[in-house]
């Protein structure tokens, strides 16, 4: 039996029967219901998940048990299959070479990658986006480099997509959601100067220079202390003309 890539809409169904979290840690729920699945299943389920096409079972072998020898792999894999009865068939798509995630399954990390991808692409008007989805980190305390590599590609993003996100609503005028979206980007990364600046235009947007000067503060000693860096110059240019003002208003 061959198997086909599901297409990335098939696997945002939050209403879905079967649905797979791996932001903020591994939840599984099948009608409903949590199910406990032993780690090598976690490991077999979550690996399938982050790669959205069918995957050669001596890849799939290979890539999750990178110290064992081909065989011990292949009964490794056979054994993380047999864990997930009772649920399995609902969840993997298996032929006699290939692997796959379920076509019906909710996924988090395709909701969070499309949801980032249609604010970079300047469709944020059709996106609910959640910061907290956004802000989340994949699969923490897991340090496989087939997570570590995922991880970092969908933090960019997220931190990108935030950051256009505060962007787009300080545009429409919705200045505490702006701060909202910039705070999510700064708390992800707080050394990430162009999420300091989205939070200091948002400030800047609802009148408060002290609070936006305050904010550049805060990440000046904190790049300092951590990296022995200054600020950009514009940056720096951009909160000695707010101090200015203020001088001037006080006058």
């Amino acid at each position: 039996m061959a198997l086909t890539a599901a297409p990335l809409a098939t696997r945002i169904d939050r209403h879905a029967a079967v649905r797979l979290r791996l932001i903020d840690g591994f939840q599984l729920v099948v009608d409903d219901l949590a199910v406990d699945a032993p780690l090598a299943a976690q490991r077999l389920v979550a690996f399938l998940a982050l790669h959205p096409r069918p995957l050669h079972r001596n890849y799939v072998a290979g890539a999750l048990w990178l110290d064992k020898t081909d065989t011990r792999a292949t009964s490794n894999l056979r054994s993380a299959l047999w864990r997930t009865r009772g649920y399995g068939e609902r969840l993997i798509r298996s032929s006699r070479t290939h692997l796959g995630l379920a076509d019906d399954v909710y996924v988090d990390v395709a909701e969070v990658d499309a949801v980032a991808r249609k604010l970079l692409a300047g469709h944020a008007g059709d996106v609910a986006a959640d910061t907290k989805l956004l802000g989340g980190e994949l699969l923490p305390d897991w340090y496989d480099d087939w997570v570590l590599i995922e991880r970092e590609r969908l933090r960019q993003l997220c931190l990108h997509g935030l950051e256009q996100l505060s962007a787009s609503w300080l545009a429409r005028g919705s200045v505490a959601l702006a701060a909202d979206a910039a705070f999510a980007a700064v708390a992800a990364e707080p050394l990430r100067e162009s999420a300091h600046r989205a939070l200091v235009d948002a400030h800047l947007a609802a009148g408060n220079c002290g609070e936006a000067a305050r904010q550049f503060k805060q990440y000046r000693a904190l790049l300092r202390n951590a990296l022995g860096l200054e600020p950009s110059p514009a940056f720096r240019q951009q909160i000695a003309e707010v101090l200015g003002r203020q001088k001037v208003a006080r006058g």
